[in-house]
């Protein structure tokens, strides 16, 4: 088999050079590529491979069409609507993700923001770096709030642990019936976003969940509440959220992702929004959970190769 690495995976050489010798010794050939986004250029770097690894790049559906052999796409990361997975299925390509990875990660930055926001953080530190006060800038405690999670999967699952731990009260919504200890209620959308001072989204991009909090959704939520989206951005409004926060319509909001992946437009409309938080797709991004991930996908890769296809998709 000749497997095919199409971008890093931010851990060491010396991992991978170490993957790459295994594989080798069991008669195979591994190949690493730096990432390009270029269509065409990843075509001809996966023409003959039997299997590619990525992370969070677009795969280009050409790949699929140029690369006859491809029997297997391993992708290193938990969301696949970068692949082309209708072309893979059509041609009987299996895939594995690595769910799980940055469970943690995701959870720990996503409760962060919401302690940034109620405690006005960025607002204080550019006061502080000016010479000025906390005065007419104290904030609130997470502590007594309640959080909505939308997509109690396992991250939504340990935001709302983490939440618990802060005193939290916990709502859920989820298209199938959850039970979790750190969840109080599981409700509908509306009453979430209605009752919640704080949403959180975890829910990943399907055809059903694009677009799901836009105007109308937005509408529902108190002034005094946070969004917080660490999901997928195009589960979100971005124009509506924009329009929202600049019309103090809610009071704040934090995203770690958007419709397309940063580098944004400057002119981005919520990269100039009052009380917002933005960061170019961070928080699955930690040394720790980095290693994890390469355990992962390695391992799904040994998996496949033995006949066991593991984190199928």
């Amino acid at each position: 088999m000749k497997v095919v690495l199409l971008e890093g995976l931010g851990v060491s050489e010396q991992v991978i050079e170490q993957h790459a010798r295994k594989l080798e010794s069991m008669g195979h050939t591994f190949v690493a590529y730096p990432k390009n986004t270029d269509p065409l250029v990843q075509a001809e770097w996966s023409r003959d491979a039997d299997v590619i690894m990525l992370a969070n790049m677009p795969l280009a559906p050409v790949v699929l069409e140029e690369a006859k052999n491809l029997k297997f796409i391993d992708v290193a990361f938990t969301g696949v609507d970068h692949i082309p997975m209708a072309e893979a299925k059509q041609r009987g390509i299996a895939v594995s993700n690595a769910s799980g990875y940055a469970t943690q990660a995701v959870a720990e930055l996503c409760v962060s923001f919401m302690i940034q926001l109620l405690r006005n953080v960025g607002k204080t530190e550019e006061r502080c770096r000016n010479g000025g006060t906390k005065d007419g800038l104290v904030g609130n405690l997470l502590c007594g709030k309640t959080v909505g999670i939308v997509g109690a999967g396992a991250i939504g699952k340990k935001v709302a642990a983490l939440c618990k731990a802060f005193g939290c009260s916990v709502l859920a919504y989820n298209r199938s019936t959850v039970s979790d200890p750190a969840i109080d209620e599981q409700v509908s959308l509306e009453e979430l976003l209605k009752r919640s001072d704080i949403v959180s989204l975890h829910c990943p991009l399907t055809a059903d969940t694009k677009g799901m909090i836009g105007k109308d959704q937005l509408a529902l939520m108190k002034k005094s509440a946070l969004l917080i989206n660490t999901a997928r951005g195009g589960v979100l409004d971005s124009a509506a959220l924009a329009d929202a926060l600049e019309k103090g319509e809610i009071a704040g909001a934090a995203c770690d992702v958007f419709e397309t992946e940063p580098p944004l437009p400057t002119d981005h409309p919520l990269l100039h929004c009052p009380n917002t938080i933005v960061t170019p797709h961070i928080a699955f991004a930690s040394v720790e959970s980095m290693e994890q991930r390469a355990d992962i996908v390695f391992n799904n890769l040994y998996s496949w190769l033995d006949g066991k296809q593991v984190n199928a998709v």
